[in-house]
């Protein structure tokens, strides 16, 4: 039913771009956030096998007076944020979720990004589910349950960092004073008081907490435990299967376009060029706080969009890999097993660290802290017997070293790998062609699309 429901969703949002002509909205998602963003976001809401309660359902916050110093989404419009008040031993800890979302490298998918929620808050959904880390059910988040939880909403297209601004597109680009105006309103609204505080994120989310880790720590006094997760924030500068380099490409208009360089740390800037300090690979060893990396080795935002993206795949030969890993030959898991060497050797210094976590698990998935299945449940993908939730509990609060690397794929048979179907992120329209929006025609593609859907679909696999 939950498929069904997400799908149905997106059937309407499709019909709906079809009618107010928004004929490159396609080739926008397929590139960047595609499908995978759309169904990731809402998987957070599909039942764990192991879970039976309807999630918490947190009403969102504008942070009024934001705009006077142009802390505003692209479009101009408020940021805001989720709280779920704390209680009992949680009152005094809070814990700030980051959302992710991809990111705006060009004016033109910039100005197509304002129009959705990634871009302004009037499409913010006016509640959302709190599940996984975020949830209020010590059944379900036994470490965090009772904290003060809030989930800040991201809508400046480049990890709540850059400050700069497009006039002719009317185009804001002020993530970094977003995220200073977020903390400061979030202090007075009680945080300043924290005997405990963790920083986290997921995906673009997860890169702005490796950005902001130490920022964060600043705002509290010494005596406050501080540390940070990033969930799925691990971008590597990796070589595509064309032997490009399509992330560097795509961050190097992001850097620039929002100028991002005045949110970078200087220990990076001072001897690599921007584009290369929005890597996380050149930042994780330089944080100060103690930062945990909660990672797939086989990141498939990274296999579809950076690796293997159909760009860099004219003849469509990873195809059904970027689909369903179980369909990846032997020369396409060698080609990911190096990506996985590479993201190991990118985290050797900063593994090293005693005040260091890591949870880095052989599974193809993104995004596993807020999603229940994947972060606590009867069911969860496991490193040793041990759970994300576990896991990461363990790390912040000392109970235990946590240093969790999984073996090679296919080893880990606790995975909730994610298999696509493209049948939705294929359709394309050129930009000289605008489909015309008869009855007959939309009738068309809601039938052939429902069809499509209803033969394949999108499952999560074990």
């Amino acid at each position: 039913m939950h498929q069904v429901q997400v799908m149905s969703l997106f059937l309407f949002t499709l019909i709906g771009n079809v009618l107010s002509g928004s004929n490159h909205v396609f080739q926008d998602l397929k590139d960047r956030e595609g499908v995978l963003s759309f169904l990731e976001y809402h998987a957070a809401i599909s039942p764990s096998s192991s879970v039976t309660d309807k999630p918490l359902m947190v009403g969102l916050t504008l942070i009024q007076g934001a705009d006077s110093s142009g802390a505003v989404c692209l479009d101009g419009t408020l940021p805001g944020y989720h709280l779920d008040r704390g209680s009992g031993t949680g009152k005094d800890s809070w814990l700030v979720q980051l959302e992710g979302g991809g990111w705006c490298n060009t004016i033109r998918n910039c100005v197509y990004r304002k129009t959705t929620r990634r871009g302004s808050s009037n499409f913010f959904e006016k509640q959302l589910p709190f599940t996984g880390i975020l949830s209020d059910k010590a059944e379900e988040n036994p470490d965090f349950f009772n904290w003060n939880r809030v989930k800040l909403r991201y809508c400046d297209g480049a990890s709540f960092s850059g400050d700069s601004q497009n006039e002719a597109s009317q185009l804001y680009f002020r993530g970094q004073r977003i995220w200073s105006a977020a903390m400061e309103y979030l202090m007075a609204e009680g945080m300043q008081n924290a005997t405990q505080a963790l920083l986290s994120g997921c995906s673009a989310g997860g890169l702005a907490s490796i950005i902001h880790c130490d920022e964060f720590r600043e705002l509290f006094p010494q005596s406050t435990k501080v540390k940070c997760l990033s969930d799925a924030g691990m971008f590597l500068n990796a070589m595509d299967i064309s032997g490009g380099h399509t992330l560097q490409n795509f961050y190097s208009g992001v850097v620039s376009l929002q100028e991002v360089q005045k949110s970078l740390p200087s220990t990076c800037i001072d001897h690599l060029d921007p584009t290369s300090c929005f890597f996380p690979q050149n930042l994780v060893a330089a944080v100060r706080t103690p930062l945990f990396l909660l990672n797939s080795a086989y990141d498939v935002w990274q296999l579809r969009s950076s690796l293997a993206p159909p760009a860099a795949d004219p003849h469509g030969t990873w195809k059904e890999c970027r689909q369903n890993n179980a369909q990846c030959n032997s020369s396409q898991i060698k080609f990911l097993q190096d990506f996985r060497n590479q993201m190991l050797d990118a985290i050797k210094v900063f593994s090293s660290s005693n005040q260091n976590g890591l949870f880095i698990n052989s599974c193809f998935a993104h995004c596993q802290s807020e999603r229940q299945d994947t972060w606590f449940a009867d069911d969860s993908p496991r490193i040793g017997n041990k759970r994300i939730a576990q896991s990461v509990g363990d790390w912040y609060f000392d109970r235990e070293d946590v240093k969790a690397v999984d073996c090679p794929y296919p080893c880990d048979n606790t995975c909730h790998n994610l298999v696509f179907n493209d049948v939705v992120s294929n359709i394309t329209f050129s930009q000289s062609t605008r489909l015309t929006s008869t009855p007959l025609n939309l009738l068309i593609i809601f039938l052939v699309l429902l069809c499509s859907i209803i033969s394949t679909g999108f499952k999560f696999v074990r």
